[in-house]
């Protein structure tokens, strides 16, 4: 058996101080989370509220200020607002989304967390039902339009609401919507499990079927810890009972009743029959709800809708939560919304980043304030010439208009008076030398020729005074130069 190794003191000394295995766990101590707690605050910062409605009290979630424009939310089966939107919401680009806008979280009756059961006797909306309940929360708020959000079972209600009462949503973010009735194995699965939770409670089987309309296939291959989380949520936050009857109303959905049609079909209205407002449809690229999707878009307006698949992910919001945000954010600045910038002041990096488009907006407003301030200027300098050559020509005229009546005061002396044939003296006083043309009398000057005295230009702007026989140059120099005819 070979001995250890022997070492000198300095060597012991060096490897006391260095771990031996790189690998070696290393205590991290001063490591904090941005934002920690990120799915239990949404409940903190949310104003819980309960809203009469024709079919029963719905709930609803405030987040944010209530002047600001509204934004109404949609979950899915067998999540509510809290574990639909809460990751979602928190994340670093929503947040600064949200100090613009205002968050409604709607969640249908009985599925809110840990609400009571039923009674047995309750008679659970149908789908146009619950889309009719949410004029009644527009209504209690005071809300004139909102912007829709909603995840699969909730997009088909919001499009509903929206197809109903065009006048009452301005856009959609819709994901995953399914625009046509169930489909016999999506309804021989779902009735079986709408079965299997009345009596069973939540069974296996039910959790297969949920994770499967929400991950898709193989969803531990992408996120193990999130599918753990949402498999958690499933066996202890939902009601069985109450989950059923959502189950029950959503496979027994009508057709939603849109239809693409061209313009200028004859006997059509394309506004009676599809969407008016923008819509954005939104699926997963691994999600089961991809061909409903590619069929809902089908019968929308192309003009004012968009069809969105985000690679690598079935459930967006979960998965893929940065692309979304993104694309929401543009799509409500695409809409003439206010939005903030890309990243906002509380992101990790702490910096703001201006759009392509905020930038371009703020250079073109700068560059036109400084192209009328030029011209103001230009402007006042033009009027501060025209002032100046006005005083100039004033004053030329008014010499001018004194040497004209000392030289011809000899010749106005022999016919006894200075006056012209209509009474009125030739001076000075008879010139408009505000506007620059000057006149010494009505019917003829001193000489008694009849010729009217008057200011002209010629073509290199030099400036004459007289009468057509006797014309005087008006230059800088102290007396008027005579100019022979």
């Amino acid at each position: 058996m070979p001995s250890a190794p022997t070492h000198t003191a300095e060597e012991a000394h060096l490897l006391g101080t260095m771990p031996v295995d790189p690998m070696d766990d290393i205590e991290l101590r001063s490591v904090q989370l941005q934002f920690p707690n990120a799915r239990g605050s949404i409940l903190e910062a949310c104003e819980q509220r309960r809203v009469p409605t024709d079919k029963g009290d719905v709930h609803v979630a405030i987040q944010g200020d209530t002047a600001k424009p509204a934004i109404i939310t949609y979950h899915d089966l067998g999540l509510n607002y809290a574990t639909s939107f809460a990751g979602f919401f928190n994340f670093p680009v929503m947040r600064g989304l949200l100090e613009n806008f205002c968050v409604y979280h709607v969640t249908a009756p009985g599925q809110e967390e840990g609400a009571p059961t039923l009674p047995e006797d309750y008679v659970y909306p149908t789908m146009d039902d619950l889309a009719a309940q949410l004029l009644f929360v527009l209504s209690h708020f005071g809300l004139k339009s909102v912007i829709g959000f909603g995840v699969g079972a909730g997009a088909n209600i919001l499009a509903r609401f929206a197809h109903a009462h065009p006048d009452k949503v301005g856009a959609l973010c819709l994901i995953n919507c399914v625009s046509t009735q169930s489909g016999w194995i999506e309804w021989g699965y779902q009735s079986f499990n709408a079965r299997f939770l009345r009596t069973k409670g939540m069974t296996q089987g039910v959790i297969d079927y949920l994770m499967w309309h929400h991950f898709g296939r193989n969803p531990e291959e992408r996120n193990h810890d999130l599918v753990q989380m949402y498999k958690q949520h499933f066996e202890r936050g939902v009601n069985p009972t109450n989950l059923a009857m959502l189950i029950n109303a959503y496979i027994h959905r009508n057709d939603l009743h849109l239809a693409r049609t061209p313009p200028g079909t004859p006997g059509s209205e394309t506004a009676a029959t599809t969407l008016k407002m923008p819509v954005i449809n939104i699926t997963g690229s691994l999600s089961p709800h991809v061909d409903d999707t590619v069929t809902f878009n089908g019968r929308l307006d192309p003009t004012n809708s968009s069809w969105m698949k985000i690679s690598d992910c079935a459930l967006v919001l979960e998965e893929q939560p940065a692309k979304l945000a993104e694309a929401f954010r543009l799509f409500l600045q695409g809409e003439g919304y206010a939005t903030p910038l890309s990243t906002p002041a509380s992101s990790p990096c702490g910096t703001k980043y201006h759009t392509y488009s905020s930038i371009f907006f703020a250079n073109f407003r700068e560059q036109q304030q400084q192209a009328m301030e030029e011209r103001d200027r230009e402007r006042e300098r033009e009027r501060d010439r025209q002032r100046q050559l006005s005083l100039r020509v004033g004053n030329r005229l008014r010499e001018t208009a004194i040497n004209c009546t000392n030289s011809n005061s000899n010749t106005t002396a022999g016919q006894g008076d200075n006056n012209n044939a209509d009474g009125r003296s030739v001076d000075g006083d008879d010139l408009d030398l505000e506007n620059g043309n000057g006149c010494a009398g009505g019917s003829g000057t001193g000489t008694g020729n009849g010729n009217r005295a008057y200011v002209t230009t010629d073509t290199s702007g030099t400036l004459y005074y007289g009468t057509q026989s006797n014309k005087i140059r008006i230059t800088e120099n102290p007396l008027p130069e005579p100019v022979s005819s």
